[in-house]
């Protein structure tokens, strides 16, 4: 299957019939820069945060360019991805102007320890590199693929249980260094009869707690109870869907996963609509996305590794290297255990640490050949069903 490619562009560049604008983007103005066919100058606008008024000045571009002698076949837009997400280029492309997002950290910047940055000097350099890309040459810059209005729904489930949880650990952590400030060490306050005994607790000074701690103890509980209730929500709500359409969007790859020992519903959501539904390259594709590929220094006679270069996915990342522990206790025969096992036989924590990486990012590729290719991972053993 041929695979997109976001690193150069494959369309032949006219310049003379192309015009070309970067748009930076911020949350009240957008500074738009263009390059336009058949004007000396490179004209510059300042305006609010309007697509309308964008493709207003667009088309104002191109008739200038027509009325100069030239004419305008191609309109290209650009703008680093950022909180804006995507619906600016789907908007645009709805419209008929060609627009990309591009990668922000794949921009080549100067090395000088205080450079100039300005809006207008982030816009020549944006410029620059798109031009770069357009002509087809590598090394200026990459695009992201803009995922359709459905894709980017289907990842909200997965991403507001992560921050779900994170916050109960949180309010958990707090009601925890609570207690102990005041000496109490021996109560469970994820208990769900917690609330009704902090009434009784008392400290070890023999005293009950303080009023306005037991307020506080109780709106934290209050709170976490939302909380969790939220997060059930979110899991009766997503088993829902799948048992009312297996067959729709990325569900048949979703349940594909899920049938794998050691993997349940959650892990196999995110890994489904972060990594493994995504149009991927080839396996290295699938390493350098997952953010487990190393960082070599190298000059001259200095040889070192810097670590994980943690370029790509975050929440891939995170839960792979999470899933590849759970691997090695659900998983104890399969190839990939054994592998972990023979290199890491008699050596310390700080090597089983280091080799977990290696494992996740194996793990992860033999993942996307499963859901890709039907390619069961060697010696996995598979649910009969979930």
């Amino acid at each position: 299957m041929q695979r997109k490619r976001f690193k150069r562009s494959l369309v032949a560049f006219e310049q003379n019939s192309t015009l070309v604008s970067v748009v930076e983007l911020s949350f009240k103005t957008w500074l738009v820069a263009g390059l336009v066919p058949g004007l000396k100058r490179q004209p510059l606008k300042k305006q609010g945060a309007d697509a309308d008024a964008l493709l207003a000045l667009l088309h104002r571009w191109r008739a200038e360019a027509v009325k100069a002698g030239g004419k305008i076949e191609r309109i290209v837009v650009a703008f680093e991805a950022g909180r804006d997400g995507f619906w600016l280029a789907r908007w645009l492309r709805a419209r008929g102007i060609e627009a990309y997002v591009i990668h922000a950290t794949s921009i080549p910047v100067s090395r000088e320890h205080r450079r100039a940055k300005s809006d207008r000097l982030d816009t020549e350099l944006l410029m620059r590199a798109v031009l770069g890309w357009l002509r087809g040459e590598a090394k200026h810059c990459s695009m992201v693929a803009i995922p359709t209005l459905a894709q980017e729904d289907a990842r909200r489930p997965n991403r507001e249980h992560q921050t779900l949880v994170k916050e109960c650990g949180r309010i958990v952590s707090r009601m925890k260094a609570t207690m102990a400030r005041l000496g109490v060490r021996n109560f469970n306050v994820k208990l769900r009869k917690a609330v009704e005994k902090l009434a009784g607790l008392l400290t070890p000074e023999g005293v009950p707690l303080p009023a306005n701690t037991l307020d506080e103890l109780r709106r934290d509980m209050a709170q976490l109870r939302l909380i969790r209730e939220q997060i059930k929500e979110i899991e009766k709500a997503r088993l829902a869907r799948l048992q009312k359409a297996p067959q729709d969007g990325a569900h048949p790859m979703l349940l594909m996963l899920a049938k794998v020992l050691g993997i349940g519903l959650e892990t196999a959501d995110m890994l489904v609509h972060e990594v493994l539904s995504r149009d991927l390259r080839d396996d290295k594709a699938v390493g350098r996305y997952g953010g487990m590929t190393g960082a070599p220094d190298e000059s001259g006679s200095k040889r070192r590794e810097k670590g994980l270069a943690r370029a790509g996915n975050a929440r891939v990342r995170r839960g792979m290297i999470q899933l590849a522990w759970r691997w090695l206790m659900f998983q104890k025969d399969s190839a990939l255990t054994q592998w972990y096992l023979a290199r890491t036989a008699g050596a310390g924590h700080a090597v089983r640490k280091t080799m977990i990486v290696a494992l996740a990012r194996k793990l992860l590729i033999a993942l996307w050949r499963y859901v890709t290719t039907g390619s069961v991972p060697a010696g996995a053993r598979l649910r009969a069903a979930i």
